[in-house]
C-alpha cells in the first residue's frame, strides 16, 4: 500500500499531531476507552480522531470501532470537521460528524482550546448480528466526555450562577463564590464561549455498512430497501410488512428499484455525450480485459493506438466478454438516437450505462452501490467506495498497481470536483433530462 500513500491515495489530507500537550490528551481519551497509550511522538487523525499510525502500533484497525458499531471518536481540534474519515463500518459516520460540527461548533472549538472531546456515537444495539439489529437504528445519540471533566465543570458553574442570581443572599456564601472563582478558571467565561453541545441526536436515514459483506440501506418516507447477500442473517425475514429485500446480485430488481424511486439517471445524449461516461467505461472495461489476459502487458506505453492493436489481437477475447463491444455499439446508439431502450439491455449490462441522479440525496450511497455493482472500474469505485477499491487494489499486479495509481493521480486527483462535476454531473448547476 506504499504506492497508494506516497500518492495521498489513502490516508490524504489528515491532521498531524506531534505536539506534547495534544498527544497527552489523546492518550486520555484512549485510557478512558479503555485502550493502550501511543508512544508515537507523532501521528495523523482523521475527522473521528482515527490514527492509521496509530492503529498500526497497537496492531488493531479497529481500536475506535470495536465492535463496528457504535463508533467511538476523539475530538484535538475544529480543524478535524474538515478531514475525511478514512476508517468506518458505516457510509454515513462522515455525515453524521459533519452534523455534530455544524451544531455544536462553539462548544467544540471552546472545550478543545483546553481539553480533549470524546465519546461514542450511540446507537440502540451494541452488536449487529441480523439485518434487524441494523434497521433497529433509527437515530444515534453522540455521548460526549472531557478528559478533564470540562463539560461537568461547566454545567456546574452554570448551576452556581444561576442560584448566585435567584437566590436571595446567595452573595454572601463565600464557599460558593470560591468555588465558581475555581471552576472559571478552568472553564474560562462561560457566559461568551459555550462548553456544552447543543444538539447530541442525530436521524440514522440511507448507509452503507460492511456488515454482512456490504449491506445497502434506502429509505422512502416509510418503506425501507435493504439490497445486501441473501446469506445475510433476517434477509426476508426482518419486518416483510415494512422491508424490500433485494439480492446484490439481482440485477434487474436493483435497476428497477433504483429507477422506480428517480435515484439513476438512465443514458440519454444530453448527459452521456457531454460528461464522456460511457467512453471512460469503455476505457476501464478494456483495462481490465488487459489485466486478466495480458498481466505482462507494458502499460506505460498504452495509448489509443496501443489499445486498438490489443483489441485487435485478442478479438476473442474481447468478443467472448463482450462487456467492451457492448459499451461501443451503446455509444454509437446513443449518437444515432439520442437514447436507449433499457428493455432490450440484459440485466447485468444496464448498470454499465446508468449514472447516480446527481440532485437526489442519496447520490453518494447510490453512486456506491453501482460502483460496487461494476467493480472494473476502479476510478468509480476509488471514488464512492474506496473500502472496496482498497481490496481490489491488493490482487493486483504490481505493473497494474502502477497505472491504476498514475490514472487516478492524473484524472482524479489533478480536480477531484471539475472531474466529478464533469464524468458523474455532482455539482452541475443545470438540469438533466
Amino acid at each position: 500500500m506504499e504506492r497508494l500513500v506516497e500518492n495521498d491515495l489513502i490516508f490524504g489530507r489528515l491532521l498531524e499531531v506531534s505536539e506534547p500537550h495534544l498527544i497527552e490528551r489523546y492518550n486520555k481519551a484512549l485510557r478512558a476507552f479503555g485502550v493502550a497509550e501511543t508512544r508515537l511522538e507523532t501521528f495523523r487523525i482523521d475527522m473521528t480522531g482515527f490514527s492509521p499510525e496509530v492503529a498500526e502500533e497497537l496492531g488493531d484497525p479497529q481500536y475506535l470501532d470495536p465492535n463496528a458499531v457504535n463508533r467511538r471518536f476523539i475530538l484535538l481540534s475544529p480543524a478535524q470537521e474538515s478531514l475525511p474519515v478514512v476508517h468506518t463500518s458505516f457510509s454515513n459516520t462522515a455525515s453524521l460528524m459533519h452534523a455534530f460540527f455544524d451544531e455544536n461548533k462553539r462548544a467544540i472549538h471552546a472545550v478543545t482550546i483546553r481539553d480533549v472531546l470524546y465519546g461514542e456515537i450511540e446507537e440502540n444495539v451494541s452488536r449487529v448480528e441480523d439485518i434487524e439489529d441494523l434497521l433497529s437504528i433509527q437515530e444515534v445519540n453522540f455521548r460526549v466526555l472531557t478528559a478533564d471533566d470540562i463539560l461537568g465543570k461547566s454545567d456546574e458553574l452554570r448551576r452556581l450562577a444561576d442560584r448566585l442570581i435567584s437566590a436571595p443572599n446567595a452573595w454572601r456564601n463565600d464557599a460558593m463564590l470560591n468555588r465558581m472563582v475555581e471552576l472559571a478558571q478552568q472553564t474560562g467565561d462561560i457566559r461568551q464561549n459555550s462548553l456544552v453541545p447543543d444538539k447530541l441526536v442525530f436521524r440514522h436515514d440511507a448507509y452503507w455498512t460492511g456488515h454482512f459483506g456490504g449491506t445497502f440501506v434506502f429509505v422512502d418516507d416509510k418503506r425501507i430497501t435493504v439490497i445486501c447477500d441473501p446469506a445475510a442473517p433476517g434477509f426476508r425475514r426482518s419486518r416483510p410488512w415494512q422491508v424490500s429485500y433485494i439480492s446484490i446480485h439481482d440485477h434487474e430488481h436493483i435497476f428497477a428499484f433504483l429507477t422506480k424511486t428517480g435515484r439513476i439517471e438512465l443514458p440519454r445524449a444530453s448527459w452521456v455525450e457531454r460528461s464522456g461516461y460511457l467512453e471512460h467505461r469503455s476505457d476501464m472495461a478494456l483495462l481490465s480485459l488487459v489485466r486478466r489476459h495480458d498481466g505482462q502487458a507494458d502499460l506505460d506505453r498504452a495509448d489509443a493506438i496501443w489499445f486498438q492493436t490489443w483489441v485487435h489481437r485478442n478479438a476473442k477475447a474481447v468478443a467472448e466478454d463482450g462487456t467492451y463491444p457492448f459499451l461501443q455499439a451503446a455509444s454509437r446508439q446513443i449518437s444515432a438516437d439520442g437514447e436507449i431502450a433499457m428493455d432490450d439491455v440484459a440485466p447485468k449490462q444496464r448498470m454499465l450505462l446508468v449514472r447516480a441522479k446527481p440532485e437526489h440525496p442519496d447520490f453518494w450511497l447510490t453512486s456506491r452501490l453501482i460502483s460496487v455493482l461494476v467493480p472494473f472500474d476502479f476510478v468509480s469505485r476509488f471514488v464512492f467506495d474506496k473500502q472496496g477499491f482498497y481490496e481490489d487494489y491488493q490482487s493486483y499486479s504490481d505493473s497494474f498497481r502502477a497505472h491504476v495509481v498514475k490514472t487516478l493521480s492524473a484524472n482524479y486527483l489533478r480536480d477531484k470536483k471539475a472531474f466529478r462535476r464533469r464524468l458523474y454531473g455532482f455539482g452541475e448547476d443545470s438540469s438533466h433530462a
